[in-house]
């Protein structure tokens, strides 16, 4: 019998990109699930797309103030049943297959606390990496959008606004807690809606220009570079 695994969906303004992901998490080749779909304060249509799916039990649907994306998935942590966790943003799309190739992955390697995959983000391909520690300390490669044991999970820090999952990774290294990699490409990141402004991926040449030389740097960057030394910070990196 397989065991249950409960799926946390944040989606604050993703009603275009909302169905799309719960169409491919409901209707997967993996059935023991929940689905909590925390609906952080969005004024789109969300509302009217979740009650298309009033329908089906294995979806809960929660309603608070917008307080950002790792207070959303925190509530939905609060709900949730399962012995394991997967936290997907609203604009993700899975194959169908991904929650069952997770979860095999994890029966196979019992001392992992988490497995992650590759992925396609807008029309750029991560492809998966082998996990390693020093690498893992110097940049996050690695999606939200992983399997996690629940006894393993650290919760996410509500004082960290970017580079959310890095500071998981990190905190449940730190803890003797590490993860598998699947070498497969299992889902799309749509890039979708207000939530994901300043978080599209950037060409690396970007970041190895002389931007102190020039003058200036995009407003992007920057958050990126300040995001980056706090997690340094507080991980003694």
């Amino acid at each position: 019998m397989s065991e249950l695994i409960t799926v946390i969906i944040p989606t604050y303004q993703h009603a275009d990109s909302l169905p799309g992901c719960l169409d491919r998490i409901l209707g997967g080749s993996y059935k023991n699930i929940e689905v909590i779909v925390v609906n952080d304060g969005s004024t789109d249509n969300t509302r009217d797309i979740l009650s298309q799916y009033s329908h089906d039990d294995r979806l809960i649907t929660v309603w608070q103030d917008n307080q950002g994306s790792n207070a959303a998935r925190m509530t939905g942590y609060g709900l949730a049943s399962g012995e394991y966790l997967l936290f997907c943003d609203a604009d993700v799309v899975m194959h169908v297959n991904m929650i069952q190739v997770m979860y095999d992955t994890l029966q196979d390697f019992p001392e992992a606390s988490y497995t992650y995959a590759g992925f396609k983000f807008g029309w750029k391909r991560f492809r998966p990496l082998e996990f390693d520690a020093d690498r893992l300390r110097k940049h996050n490669y690695i999606h939200t959008t992983s399997l996690i044991r629940r006894k393993d999970f650290p919760g996410f820090d509500l004082d960290v606004k970017r580079l959310q999952d890095w500071d998981v990774w990190l905190t449940m290294l730190e803890q003797g807690n590490e993860g598998v990699m699947i070498p497969a490409e299992l889902f799309e990141v749509l890039v979708d809606g207000d939530s994901r402004i300043g978080s599209a991926w950037m060409p690396s040449f970007l970041y190895k220009l002389p931007w102190n030389w020039i003058g200036w740097r995009p407003a992007r960057l920057r958050k990126y570079e300040e995001a980056r030394e706090a997690m340094k910070k507080k991980h003694n990196l």
